[in-house]
């Protein structure tokens, strides 16, 4: 068992599967990630659990391994410079293995209660086992000079000078994911500190209650968790792996984050001028997570969901999460459906740079660069014209990305509305009992005022 100040009571001398050989099963697995993002640009919260599962590493031990991977992988630019700092060269210089074994170390110095004597010996028993000695004591060496300065110190002296960059590095951040943020937050950019802190933050677990099915109640009731404050299906669990409760695994439920679950509750609570005909499309379906909550309610009113995906693998997982629900998936591309127009109702979740979900994406922060913004872009206003043409006179279409940067967001919406001729509707009234969304008509969710991944939404009525 793995005590939170020390090193794991079993398992020494293992051998590590997948990634070479490791004492502590437990550091193993988290540095065997770290090496499967950075060699093959994974994505740690899908390779995590698979590997827990095949090492057969669970309770309190599967809980320390999941912090220390996404913790590790979320702090991965202070952690570089800390390394940098202590080893006298360039993280680029260092071995990528050896390197992973050091941010796995410094990690649990810097960010957790290990105590320091575990966190520098399993890290170099880790480096022995697969390396031998003479790379281990470069490991022992660099770690005990990181363990020379608190956090705090370390921040004070390697963080930029500015105000804004201190903060990204203190909260380990980009500068410009940084200055994105303040951008967005505008007149209450002052609440800058409290963004990054929550982003840097674990989440909690967000899951859905299938309407129809099960109640918010009935699911708090049955999993331990918490109703959500919002959306009238969300519940929140403080921990654990949700694959294994029995309502997600008889369908009954899904784990969604709140703010998802609000922006395709807006597609159906828009006001439509005309009948509902109950004709809905989602446009930009996969992984599925919205279209299951659109198809629920749309099943309930005996209304038809359209879904594109046009990529085979999303839209199986489109498939799967709608099996028994009436809607109608189409591999196609999202501009050019070839789908009849006249939808009441559409959703357009839009390709984006993640930005809103970077706590739950621990690795995508170092990955996005600001020049993936042009191009997605322009998807995106491509996105939401075709979806403007496929609407019927009278209807509304949403538009949401999982990101609060200013060009993917307001830019977007303000340009096809521009040309449309659309109708701007408040956003903000149809997340009633929601506060602090902006200053309309779109609204923004933030993770530090709404415990939100940071979605923004915008709606766009036709006009007759």
């Amino acid at each position: 068992m793995q005590g939170r100040d020390g090193g794991s009571t079993r398992g020494k001398g293992q051998t590590g599967r997948g990634g070479g050989q490791g004492g502590d099963p437990v550091r193993a697995v988290a540095r065997d990630v770290l090496r499967a993002v950075r060699e093959r640009d994974a994505y740690a919260n899908l390779v995590l659990p698979g590997m827990l599962r095949d090492r057969k590493i669970s309770g309190r031990d599967a809980a320390l391994a999941t912090e220390l991977t996404y913790g590790a992988c979320r702090s991965q630019g202070l952690l570089d410079a800390v390394i940098a700092s202590c080893a006298g060269r360039p993280v680029e210089e260092i071995d990528g293995p050896l390197l992973d074994v050091l941010r796995l170390g410094v990690y649990q110095l810097l960010r957790t209660r290990i105590g320091a004597h575990a966190a520098v010996d399993t890290s170099v028993d880790l480096a022995r086992a697969e390396f031998g000695q003479g790379k281990a004591g470069f490991v022992n060496a660099v770690l005990r000079r990181a363990a020379e300065k608190s956090t705090e110190e370390w921040v004070a002296a390697l963080a930029p000078k500015d105000p804004l960059g201190h903060l990204a590095f203190e909260f380990a951040h980009p500068a410009w994911i940084a200055q994105a943020f303040a951008d967005a937050l505008g007149a209450r950019a002052g609440e800058l500190r409290d963004v990054l802190a929550a982003d840097d933050a674990r989440p909690l677990v967000h899951l859905v209650a299938r309407p129809g099915e099960i109640s918010a109640e009935e699911l708090a009731l049955v999993t331990g968790g918490e109703e959500g404050r919002w959306s009238p299906y969300a519940v929140y669990l403080d921990g654990g792996d949700p694959g294994k409760l029995e309502p997600v695994r008889d369908r009954m439920a899904a784990v969604q984050d709140e703010g998802s679950q609000l922006v395709a509750l807006a597609v159906t609570r828009a006001p439509l001028d005309g009948p509902d005909g109950g004709r809905w499309l989602d446009l930009c379906a996969g992984p599925g997570g919205k279209t299951a909550l659109l198809g629920a309610l749309a099943e309930i009113d005996g209304f038809h969901v359209d879904a594109v995906e046009p990529a085979e693998h999303r839209a199986e997982l489109v498939r799967q999460a709608t099996s028994d629900m009436p809607v109608t998936i189409h591999v196609t591309d999202g501009r050019d459906t070839g789908l009849e127009p006249g939808y009441d109702r559409i959703l357009v979740d839009a390709p984006c740079t993640g930005l809103g979900a970077l706590r739950r994406r621990p690795e995508a922060r170092w990955r996005r660069k600001p020049s993936d913004v042009r191009e997605l872009v322009t998807l995106q206003r491509e996105l939401l014209t075709a979806a403007w043409d496929l609407l019927r006179p009278g209807g509304v279409v949403v538009y949401s990305t999982c990101s609060p940067h200013l060009p993917e967001t307001v830019s977007v919406v303000a340009d096809v509305a521009r040309r449309t001729g659309a109708i701007a509707l408040d956003t903000r009234e149809l997340l009633p009992g929601v506060p602090d969304t902006g200053d309309g008509p779109g609204a923004q969710l933030w993770p530090h005022r709404h415990g939100t991944d940071a979605m923004f939404l915008a709606a766009l009525r036709k006009p007759l």
